[in-house]
């Protein structure tokens, strides 16, 4: 058995017990595309949840959002679970804004309990670039100090969130956590 697979998987019967969640903020719908590709990916091997973050103080302005993610603020956000111990796999993707994420995703990334030991997989969607690693290091970071102990990291930039095969080619180069994608 491959030591980077979640406990509970094998090769033959990959989706015994396994549980994923997809937790992500989409404000222009291209990190929801790519959580789609990656929830289309994951329902083959585990049984798979999707949770869309939703800001409730979000403004109209990109520049306004951009200076609170560039300050690391926090947004209101939509009543959700943060309890996720009952998942192997949590996913946590969101746009990069000003080297860091959406305000949506660092409040969930606050308020997210029960890490220990868990496996992530971190993805962005971006423009430039700039900034993209610095906020995959900001999101490890936090959850790292909650406990969660292995991690797979992939991006995707804005213009290519619609190529669904660029995506999954991302997906099984860069989250590796099973054998043979």
């Amino acid at each position: 058995m491959n030591p980077a697979l979640p406990k509970g998987w094998g090769r033959e019967k990959r989706k015994s017990g396994v549980k994923s969640i997809i937790i992500y903020y989409s404000y222009s719908g291209n990190t929801k595309k790519v959580a789609g590709v990656l929830a289309e990916y994951l329902k083959e091997k585990s049984e798979i949840e999707v949770l869309e973050l939703q800001a409730l103080d979000e403004s109209d302005k990109f520049l306004t959002q951009a200076i609170r993610a560039f300050r690391h603020k926090r947004a209101e956000i939509a009543p959700v679970n943060f309890d996720l111990s009952k998942y192997d796999l949590i996913c946590f993707g969101t746009p990069v804004w000003a080297f860091g994420p959406a305000p949506a995703m660092n409040t969930y990334l606050d308020k997210c309990a029960t890490l220990e030991g868990k496996e992530i997989i971190l993805f962005t969607t971006y423009g430039s670039g700039t900034g993209n690693q610095r906020c995959l290091n900001y999101m490890q970071s936090i959850l790292s100090k909650k406990g969660a102990r292995q991690f797979s990291r992939f991006s995707i930039q804005q213009f290519k969130s619609t190529d669904k095969g660029f995506v999954l080619s991302q997906i099984k180069e860069k989250a590796r956590l099973w054998p043979n994608g």
